[in-house]
């Protein structure tokens, strides 16, 4: 191996050992609390079948509020993007745009979801306007990012036949950058949902209410209800994610259709 590889090497477990120091993380306090593990786990084996029709329609809220959150956070964050991209902007107007993502992604959603639980009260408006506000830093970031990432010949081609900045846009830019977008929300939606399900943990709805409660009264049985309704739904929605993107994005990337096996 390359000396120089094995430096680096060295250097990475060196910094490791160091920041493990730092932040006091003890194998040996990992090791002694396996057994607490164990008996979690015991408890949770014991769930309560009665409980899976309240598990059900608080997933379907929390699908809800995933999936409202996701589309309008990218409608929001497309035309945000656009302006945040520096080949199609000045530095005078992509500066502050970034800036103002950068402020929003400082946020993380739990945050959000608190600022608005104040403002709008406990219940499901709250989680569902937190996850807009993570969705648009997010997806607007990933967004201009594969905006600047598209090849400048058809775009200098188009523009030098003198067509408006909302012609290039529309007709090379936002074509040119669709299976990036298709493929942002995909895993915008697969996060927020998981996202969802731990915003109750400030009022803001969704199952995470339920898995929150029962866990801070040590009802792991109970728990454990709520998250296999998590576990099956998020098995549903990654399967469903896999065949959109055979189908429009890998399709659209080699030019030929993934056949499902």
């Amino acid at each position: 191996m390359n000396p120089k590889n094995n430096l680096l090497i060295g250097v990475i477990i060196a910094v490791i050992i160091a920041a493990s120091y730092n932040i006091d993380a003890n194998p040996v306090d990992f090791v002694e609390g396996l057994p607490n593990l164990a008996i979690m786990a015991e408890e949770m084996t014991q769930v309560e079948p009665k409980l899976f029709e309240t598990a059900f329609w608080s997933m379907i809220e929390t699908i809800q509020m995933a999936f409202i959150g996701t589309m309008v956070g990218v409608a929001i964050a497309l035309p945000l993007s656009m302006f945040a991209a520096r080949n199609l902007n000045s530095k005078w107007v992509y500066a502050p745009i970034r800036a103002i993502l950068a402020a929003i992604r400082t946020f993380p959603s739990i945050l959000w979801a608190i600022i608005f639980v104040i403002m709008v009260g406990l219940g499901p408006f709250a989680g569902v306007l937190a996850i807009i506000m993570y969705t648009i830093g997010f997806v607007a970031k990933l967004q201009y990012e594969s905006i600047e990432t598209i090849d400048s010949d058809p775009m200098d081609a188009v523009s030098s036949i003198g067509v408006s900045k909302w012609q290039l846009i529309r007709y090379v830019v936002i074509p040119e950058s669709a299976p990036h977008l298709l493929s942002q929300v995909l895993y915008m939606f697969d996060y927020n949902v998981r996202q969802t399900s731990i915003l109750g943990l400030v009022g803001a709805g969704g199952i995470g209410f339920y898995i929150i409660n029962y866990i801070k009264f040590f009802e792991y049985g109970k728990a454990a209800v709520f998250m296999l309704v998590v576990l099956a739904a998020v098995l549903v929605i990654d399967w469903v994610s896999v065949k959109i993107r055979d189908k429009y994005i890998v399709k659209s990337q080699r030019g030929m259709e993934v056949k499902a096996k």
